[in-house]
C-alpha cells in the first residue's frame, strides 16, 4: 500500500517524538507498519508518501531513477529571470553543486490559505512563489538554493512526486493511492 498524506507545518517525517514541541506522524491515524518514502522537514508542507512495501524508498529516491519533485516556495523579494536561471543551472549549497533543475516564478501567484503559525512578513520586503522542480533530494535543499541567490524561502510546500499531484487533499489529511496514481509515481 502507498499513501498520500498533506503533511501540515510543524510535523515531522517520522512517528517519534524527537525532543521538539513538533508533532509526528503518529497522531494522524496511519496504517499500522507505513512508514514515509523520504522526508519533508518540520518546516516545510506538503506531499508526503508512506508505505508497508520495502524497497520503494531506494526507488523512488535514488536521483538515478530521476523521479522529480516539485515544490512551491513563498521568498523573500521577486527572482529576476537571471537568479531563476542561476538556480535552474544548479548553485552550490555545503561544498556541493545541486543538479540542473527548473525554477520559474508561478503565475499567476497561488492563493493559499494562511499558515499556522503565520510566515514573517516585512512591510517593506515584498515576497512571492516560485517552483522548482528537482531530481534530487538533499536535506533543507530547497531552502539552502534560494538562500544562495539571496532570496531566503518563508514557506515550503511539495506539490508533486513524479506525476502524482497533491491534488485536493486537505492539510492533515491522507488516502490511499490508487493503482493508476502508483503507475504515476514510477512511470
Amino acid at each position: 500500500m502507498i499513501l498520500a498524506f498533506n503533511k501540515p507545518y510543524s510535523v515531522l517525517s517520522q512517528f517519534t517524538p524527537d525532543g521538539s514541541l513538533n508533532r509526528t506522524l503518529a497522531e494522524f491515524g496511519f496504517p499500522k507498519e507505513v512508514y514515509p518514502l523520504g522526508r519533508l522537514d518540520a518546516n516545510s508542507e506538503g506531499l508526503l508518501l508512506l508505505s508497508d512495501e520495502a524497497g520503494l524508498n531506494t526507488h523512488l529516491l535514488d536521483p538515478e531513477h530521476g523521479h522529480s519533485r516539485i515544490y512551491w516556495a513563498q521568498v523573500e523579494r521577486i527572482p529576476t529571470p537571471e537568479a531563476l536561471a542561476q538556480l535552474a543551472a544548479g548553485v552550490t549549497i555545503q561544498d556541493y553543486k545541486t543538479r540542473a533543475c527548473k525554477a520559474w516564478l508561478l503565475d499567476p501567484q497561488p492563493d493559499l490559505p494562511p499558515r499556522d503559525p503565520p510566515i514573517r512578513m516585512r512591510k517593506n520586503v515584498p515576497d512571492c512563489w516560485i517552483a522548482l522542480e528537482l531530481h534530487e533530494g538533499k536535506n533543507r535543499q530547497v531552502r539552502r538554493m534560494t538562500a544562495a541567490i539571496a532570496h531566503p524561502t518563508l514557506r515550503l510546500i511539495r506539490k508533486s512526486i513524479g506525476k502524482l499531484t497533491m491534488g485536493s487533499l486537505a492539510s492533515g489529511a491522507w488516502r490511499e493511492l490508487s493503482i493508476e496514481e502508483r503507475e504515476m509515481i514510477f512511470r
